[in-house]
């Protein structure tokens, strides 16, 4: 038989200095170990493995440190030990049990405010630009934040995602639908990360298009103020006679009927002006989606007639470097007495000028707008995108928009 150890006293056990284990006597396989100046208390414990023909498994359990833990209190620690280990039950399996529970516990005490935290952060170089970013960041922390911030994001629910959209849904539709797809993608995170459980409450289809009217049922549709085509030859002959790179960045925009950040942001490595082209990233598209733009005459004259600035491959360079702010070409259009008109609605101006003027077909035009074809049977068959056709009809808007500047 293993000899007994010598039951130690209270101060016995404080005057142990030398690095080791320390038997303490009192309980079988009680022990101070001592590393350094770090005093902790151990237990070894031989395991029944549950077969009588197998020998015990060997296991050393901590039961915390000392002085913080007594002489007593690990006595009767390892004394309850012992004391489970001959009903037959696992230390160490039931401690790691617990530990799981009390992971489990605070996963799921995570909010859903330190969610959309965390997914943000793990999903900031999926966005387009810092803006993009930003948007998603202040939908949620103005909207769903006061209602569910706090919240436990494994308690989210149907009702709570409710009380969030429904107050916006009929009057800031467009804002509410988004919010929802951000609210959805949050909790889609938090599942997988094994925070939540369960179907997401924030999901469409099958779930709140039953519950909520369709966007496309109450949304009211705003279109920007555009020009009428008929006055845009005499619009652009008073647009050319405006000094400024901004005046130049509208006029271009016009020109190649593209969005205002993607004039804004061009690149002179993006144009091609011996093959005419100018190729916009996919990562600068709204679609996501490269797309190239034939350059027509008008076009080309007036990124002929821009400076090129030492350093930068900006094509439209603000006055203090960098890039044009949406406002400034708005002031343009300001400063030409037209405050009701807007860049993009040049735009839907291009749109009415081709439909109802040219015998463009409409997939043409659409190419044209980098538009996305509604008809996915058409769009799977048209996979070209139709450069040829587009350039001659960008050629014969250019001409459109220049005729009373030609005297014609």
């Amino acid at each position: 038989m293993p000899r007994k150890a010598k039951e130690l006293t209270a101060l016995a056990v404080s005057k142990l200095k030398e690095d080791g284990r320390h038997a303490v006597g009192g309980v079988a396989g009680l022990h101070l170990r001592i590393s350094g100046v770090s005093r902790s208390w151990v237990l070894r414990l031989v395991l029944s493995p549950g077969d009588s023909s197998s020998p015990g498994r060997r296991a050393d359990i901590g039961l915390g440190g000392y002085p913080e833990i007594t002489l007593a209190e690990a006595r009767d620690r390892a004394r309850e030990l012992r004391r489970k280990a001959r009903e037959g039950v696992d230390p160490v399996a039931e401690r790691r049990q617990v530990k799981a529970r009390q992971a489990q516990q605070v996963q799921q005490a995570k909010t859903f405010a330190e969610c959309a935290q965390a997914y943000l952060v793990s999903h900031r170089a999926s966005w387009k630009n810092a803006k993009h970013g930003q948007q998603w960041a202040s939908t949620l922390e103005t909207y769903a934040n006061p209602m569910i911030g706090r919240h436990p994001v494994a308690d989210v629910d149907t009702t709570d995602i409710l009380g969030i959209l429904e107050p916006i849904w009929l009057t800031k539709t467009e804002t509410a639908s988004r919010l929802r797809g951000r609210i959805e993608s949050v909790l889609d995170w938090a599942t997988v990360r094994g925070f939540r459980q369960g179907e997401n409450p924030a999901r469409w289809k099958g779930h709140l298009d039953k519950l909520l009217p369709a966007r496309s049922k109450v949304q009211k549709v705003e279109h920007h103020p555009a020009l009428p085509y008929k006055d845009i030859a005499g619009f652009m002959a008073d647009l050319v006679t405006r000094e400024g790179i901004a005046a130049r960045a509208l006029e271009f925009g016009i020109l190649t009927a593209a969005r205002s950040g993607e004039v804004r942001g061009a690149r002179w490595g993006e144009f091609d002006l011996v093959a005419q082209t100018w190729t916009i990233p996919a990562e600068r598209m709204k679609a996501g989606k490269e797309h190239r733009v034939p350059l027509s005459s008008g076009a080309i004259e007036i990124l002929r007639s821009l400076p090129r600035l030492a350093g930068s491959d900006i094509v439209f360079t603000a006055p203090r470097g960098g890039i044009l702010s949406d406002m400034t070409l708005t002031a343009v259009l300001r400063r030409m007495g037209r405050k009701g008109l807007t860049q993009h609605g040049f735009r839907s101006t291009f749109r009415d000028w081709a439909g109802e003027t040219t015998a463009f077909p409409r997939e043409v035009i659409e190419h044209a707008l980098a538009h996305q074809l509604r008809d996915k049977a058409e769009a799977a068959y048209q996979r070209g995108d139709l450069l040829k056709k587009r350039s001659e009809l960008m050629q014969a808007w250019s001409d459109a928009c220049r005729k009373k500047q030609c005297g014609q």
